[in-house]
């Protein structure tokens, strides 16, 4: 019913990733994924979800060489492993205070984010608890999922046709799918524009792996932001504000695009990979 268009995975989290053409899915998600963060001396994981205080990530780019090493590519072309010590003072000077960039998840890391300016961009009772810190940001705070940097699901997917009706809501605004940072980008071929709505509990054979659709993806004012020669844009969510709010548990109607995923059954997922989508167990 459809086939895989593109893959991604982000070695470090909220830095750019890197476009794969064969992945490995284990139950951890795709091989390679958010296995590092920056951190910094609070306990706070390295978000963009946070740029004025992490925007500097999207600047970054990590990717993993033919050993299967992690590296950091930095602004000025600087090319190094993860776990060099030279890349923390280097990070350090770039976000101006000190981090380092770890695979290690601390036990109790905090998540900041930015509170949007749009509707359903937060639920309104974590908008009404939101503070403000020292940098002046409207901000939440939380965790991450128990054990990894991922914020949520471990697998993240967006279609084609969901973008291709934004670029109709807001013809001006560029959505290139990096800006949502999905692991898997679906041409679901004919059906809704958002027809991974109705995949939600469902299961997805994709290649030779299998995963649950657990959720809609709600959106923050990362997509806004500028990533590689895309510039930033504050249309962009604005525009999915007004086209696709929908029910997210139990917080309400919120902007979504995308759909989160769980790994049911491990394997190899290839760009072409059949999609099949099947009732759930």
């Amino acid at each position: 019913m459809g086939t895989v268009a593109a893959l991604y995975r982000y070695p470090v989290k909220s830095m750019l990733g890197e476009t794969v053409s064969a992945v490995a899915v284990t139950g951890s998600g795709l091989s390679g994924d958010r296995i590092y963060a920056v951190l910094d001396e609070t306990g706070a994981v390295g978000s963009a979800k946070h740029p004025r205080k992490w925007g500097e990530l999207l600047r970054c780019r990590g990717r993993m060489d033919d050993s299967g090493t992690v590296r950091v590519v930095l602004p000025d072309g600087t090319d190094l492993p993860a776990q060099d010590r030279e890349l923390d003072l280097l990070l350090s000077k770039l976000l101006g205070r000190q981090v380092s960039c770890s695979a290690v998840v601390p036990e109790h890391g905090r998540l900041e984010r930015a509170v949007p300016a749009y509707e359903g961009g937060v639920p309104d009772a974590v908008r009404a608890s939101a503070s403000v810190d020292e940098t002046g940001e409207s901000i939440t705070t939380g965790g991450v999922a128990p054990g990894t940097f991922f914020d949520f699901g471990r697998v993240h997917l967006v279609t084609t046709a969901a973008l291709a009706r934004m670029r109709e809501v807001y013809p001006g605004g560029d959505f290139d799918p990096r800006r949502f940072r999905p692991n898997l980008v679906v041409d679901p071929g004919t059906g809704p524009d958002f027809t991974e709505d109705a995949w939600v509990g469902s299961r997805l054979r994709v290649g030779e792996a299998l995963f649950r659709v657990v959720v809609p993806t709600p959106r923050c004012v990362v997509p806004t932001l500028g990533h590689d020669e895309l510039p930033a844009d504050p249309g962009i969510m604005r525009a999915v504000a007004r086209a696709h709010r929908v029910p997210v548990f139990d917080l309400g109607r919120l902007s979504c695009l995308g759909v989160y995923l769980d790994v049911l059954e491990a394997g190899t997922v290839k760009l072409g990979d059949t999609i099949t989508v099947q009732d759930a167990a």
